[in-house]
């Protein structure tokens, strides 16, 4: 597999896992490494970032970096262009600086123009806000996480993941002037996609990280009528099961997410 197919798909996995099941799948070397003091509210953006990334490099390190950057500045095409760009995205990725690996695959999107691409963007962004305790840098992902989902969703508006991936966004960052902006806009695609089991698993989601259990087992179970295959809604109902005491149901559901991994 090449270098730029497994960073999209590294980009898939992670948000499939990490949106819908909630659980940390990063090692810690794909922790989002915390940037200096030196990058604080007023100054945070893709430079500052990648400077900062760069002053903590090893030797090493830093050679493949500089190796990539070239690669990019002396493409001839679009095509060469986007090839480098991924593979320097996934390397940044590898190196826990995924805020600059985020920045990187949303320049890909950029070029391409395609929902997928911003999608992956938005992806790593997100991975990038789940794995930081910085508020500098949950708050650059976030937004950036929300623009990417919001190109994505423009360019293939019936994709209602997008959506429902940007309510995620909020729900893990809640805007200061509106911390219910992930419940409306769930409850906004619930009542326009009564059919998407993806909304019911978000909204499932959410329940569960507040600690609604019955809540959380309702929506599940109306998201597993409406899609059995969705591999998604068993291991959600497995956790909204055990939090509502009911074992038997949680070990039935355990079972089936075990199976479909």
């Amino acid at each position: 597999m090449s270098k730029p197919q497994y960073f999209a798909l590294l980009g898939a996995l992670a948000l499939f896992l990490v949106l819908y099941f909630g659980f940390d799948t990063k090692t810690n070397k794909q922790k989002t490494t915390e940037p200096s003091h030196a990058v604080t509210a007023e100054s945070a953006g893709f430079e500052s970032l990648l400077a900062d990334a760069k002053a903590h490099l090893e030797a090493d390190q830093s050679a493949q970096v500089v190796e990539l950057e070239q690669k990019v500045q002396n493409a001839t095409s679009d095509e060469e262009r986007v090839a480098a760009l991924k593979r320097l995205s996934g390397l940044w990725y590898d190196l826990g600086q995924i805020p600059v690996a985020g920045g990187l695959a949303e320049q890909v999107a950029e070029i391409e123009n395609a929902d997928t691409s911003w999608s992956v963007a938005g992806a790593t962004y997100y991975n990038g806000l789940v794995g930081s305790q910085d508020p500098v840098i949950r708050n650059y992902c976030a937004s950036r996480a929300v623009k990417a989902f919001e190109s994505a969703a423009a360019l293939n508006p019936k994709n209602v993941d997008y959506r429902v991936n940007q309510a995620l966004v909020y729900a893990e960052n809640p805007p200061p002037d509106n911390p219910m902006r992930a419940v409306l806009l769930l409850r906004e695609l619930e009542s326009k996609h009564p059919e998407s089991a993806s909304v019911y698993n978000a909204l499932g989601r959410l329940a569960i990280k507040t600690g609604q259990w019955a809540r959380a087992v309702e929506r599940l179970e109306k998201a597993w009528s409406l899609d059995k295959k969705n591999p998604n809604t068993p291991c959600l109902l497995a956790k909204a099961y055990e939090g509502s005491g009911n074992s038997v149901k949680a070990t039935e559901f355990a079972g089936i997410c075990n199976g479909a991994r």
